[in-house]
């Protein structure tokens, strides 16, 4: 058996600007973070020559054609096993809505398991790579590419996406003081709004060219963010989220509602510097930049709301558990 760990994430700055249909055009950059919530991918073989899959639901089947979870059938046909094996996905959080990238993370962990299965060692470069061209290039997902990236990256990165297609992942050095800083004053508050990405991003893929001049904005935020963050001025991260996220509201109509506003300012009048829906939009967890004196105000204010404390992952997607070699 071998048991695989991926890391989720929470995008800062930046989302939309990692669209294929836009960097290749115009460049684009995000400044994202692993986080210490994961899912778990096992993988094992079986005596017969059967595929099991288990998720939510529990698929036994004969071929990888009829296999019913998509990313998983996909991760199959990709590294080359169609038979006699048993994977199973777990999550720390409901992984559908969200908002912090369980779809690229299952996909990055699903191949780690299977290439490590093989014998096969394979770069963090690759695992993104072949992630990215299943949700997007085979299943057609209307996706950026930085979910997979830092799920198979890990760590606190600025990533550059180029109009040649190249993707430029840069880690973020932070000292044990300004790490603390940053763990210390963001929080994660689930919404209890869920929603389909898909319906989001692909109406903001729709409007790429017509908002190109809001993405060009939210990508010069990026660039802001990591110098401000280099400098240690952790603080302006509150501000520039804010000023970001009144950008991202206009990508679609479904990123935000009179729900989520509501959340939103009862955040911020409690104290909260500013912050956004995480991922797509339109539910899932609101990420908050919160002086940390501030924060059991915030907690009140959003009574009822379930916190998800977490803290920076600085490793990507590995294997914990290897039984082939023990």
């Amino acid at each position: 058996m071998i048991i695989v760990q991926t890391p989720l994430r929470v995008s800062f700055f930046g989302g939309g600007t990692d669209f294929p249909s836009y960097y290749q055009q115009e460049g684009g950059c995000v400044l994202t973070t692993a986080i210490d919530k994961y899912i778990f991918v096992t993988i094992k073989e079986r005596f017969d020559r059967k595929l099991r899959v288990g998720w939510t639901k529990t698929e036994m089947v004969d071929s990888v054609d009829e296999v019913h979870h998509e990313l998983i059938r996909e991760a199959l046909r990709k590294t080359g096993i169609n038979e006699g094996v048993e994977i199973t996905t777990m999550g720390d959080i409901p992984s559908e809505g969200s908002g912090l990238g369980s779809s690229a993370t299952v996909t990055v962990g699903a191949l780690h398991a299977m290439y490590s299965l093989k014998g096969e060692l394979v770069s963090a470069e690759e695992l993104a790579q072949q992630a990215c061209d299943i949700e997007i290039g085979i299943l057609g997902k209307p996706s950026g590419v930085q979910d997979q990236y830092i799920a198979a990256y890990g760590g606190f990165r600025f990533m550059e996406f180029g109009t040649d297609g190249s993707v430029r992942s840069e880690r973020i050095p932070l000292t044990p003081e300004y790490r603390k800083k940053l763990n210390e004053n963001t929080m994660l508050f689930f919404t209890g709004v869920t929603r389909r990405s898909d319906t989001v991003l692909t109406e903001q893929k729709q409007n790429i060219r017509d908002k190109s001049s809001i993405l060009k904005e939210m990508k010069h935020i990026a660039f802001i963010a990591r110098e401000e963050v280099a400098a240690g001025k952790l603080d302006a991260i509150g501000e520039l989220l804010h000023e970001s996220w009144l950008l991202k509201r206009q990508l679609a109509s479904q990123v935000s509602n009179g729900r989520l506003d509501e959340i939103y300012c009862l955040a911020r009048n409690a104290g909260a510097i500013g912050g956004k829906i995480s991922g797509a939009g339109g539910g899932g967890f609101l990420l908050l930049y919160c002086p940390f004196e501030r924060q059991d105000a915030v907690r009140k204010s959003l009574n009822g709301l379930q916190e998800l404390q977490f803290k920076l992952e600085p490793d990507g997607s590995k294997v914990i558990f290897n039984y082939l070699r023990a």
